[in-house]
């Protein structure tokens, strides 16, 4: 099983300036690429502090590549119906150069109503325009003159520049939450499948992980689970800093969500009231049902393997920067990961 570090910035300048959140957020990622973590995971928002630190991810895992080595650096993900395919293509590839070919390419759907309303699309037609746009972008990379006529968007003749290094193309993530048609989608193409905790318990997920493994093509399907970390010398400390960090953290996602107190939309069927829903969450509700992973080191290797357990994934991406944490905090969490409970998952 693989492991990285994940970022979704939930900041704002009362909590931390973007300075300072990025400056923590790079020396995590140096130490992680130090300690032999295989992924470093930055995804995409715009303007709600759930997120909108980060609008370029390719932009963040471009000064990522810059500091590190050998460790991989996934979007996770690019909102696809945001862009044009040719420029999600091209960028990728510009990263996938600077980086000499360490590029994966996680894509998402979104689903806050203010981004749709930001970028004026219809959330009613988000699937289709999704489906497209990460359909082109393959294209793009791999065939020459690559032409695409969607209702969304036309091209034809594209030669892409800069080149590929990774061939035929950098491996491609898909998020998906609870829609069983993406869970098989992404499967039928080969992709990689991310995915969360999410709101209720493992059982519902681990049902839709297994559509996704029965539908896959090849020998080797790929379930990436990304959720919070906070590892400390002892549990009281883990559970002390891990319930202030949560708490921030809901506060934010629910404000988010709440934009669907007064939202519907026919791609989004069971969102609506997703804000009451979360207005129920609590730290310790998230502990209880492992949704995040926070203890003592020996806690730490026990809830992991209930992870492994419950839904087998290949990867953990560990979500280091959740309740506007400082850097000293993740830096903690890493270092203590990989010297005394990465020894012990093998």
């Amino acid at each position: 099983m693989k492991h990285g570090v994940s970022f979704l910035p939930d900041s704002t300048p009362a909590t931390q300036s973007a300075t300072a959140y990025f400056d923590g957020a790079l020396q995590v990622c140096e130490l992680a690429d130090q300690v032999g973590f295989d992924y470093v995971k930055m995804t995409e928002h715009y303007l709600h502090p759930y997120g909108a630190y980060c609008p370029s991810p390719l932009m963040f895992l471009s000064a990522v590549a810059a500091r590190t080595r050998r460790i991989r650096l996934m979007t996770g993900g690019i909102m696809a119906s945001f862009h044009h395919p040719v420029q999600i293509a091209a960028h990728a590839a510009m990263l996938d150069a600077l980086s000499g070919g360490r590029a994966d390419i996680g894509f998402a759907r979104a689903w806050l109503p203010h981004e749709f309303d930001l970028f004026e699309l219809s959330m009613d037609e988000s699937r289709e325009r999704f489906v497209d746009t990460v359909e082109a972008v393959v294209r793009v990379w791999t065939e020459e003159k690559a032409s695409a006529d969607s209702r969304f968007f036309q091209f034809s003749d594209v030669d892409l520049l800069p080149r590929l290094v990774q061939r035929p193309h950098p491996p491609v993530w898909v998020a998906a939450v609870q829609s069983p048609e993406s869970f098989t989608w992404i499967a039928e193409h080969g992709f990689g499948l991310l995915v969360t905790p999410g709101l209720r318990g493992y059982g519902a997920l681990a049902e839709m992980i297994g559509l996704y493994r029965d539908a896959f093509p090849g020998p080797n399907p790929q379930v990436a689970l990304s959720l919070p970390l906070v590892v400390r010398p002892t549990t009281g400390e883990a559970v002390e800093d891990a319930d202030r960090y949560l708490s921030h953290y809901l506060d934010v996602w629910t404000d988010a969500a709440t934009q669907w107190d007064r939202r519907s939309s026919t791609d989004y069927a069971r969102y609506t009231g997703v804000g009451h829903v979360l207005r129920q969450e609590s730290a310790a509700g998230m502990r209880e049902r492992v949704a995040v992973v926070a203890g003592g080191p020996d806690d730490v290797v026990d809830q992991i393997h209930h992870l492994r357990a419950e839904l087998d994934p290949d990867v953990l991406l560990w979500q280091i920067d959740t309740g506007a944490q400082g850097a000293e905090s993740g830096l903690t969490s890493v270092r203590l990961f990989a010297e005394k409970v990465q020894p012990k998952l093998y």
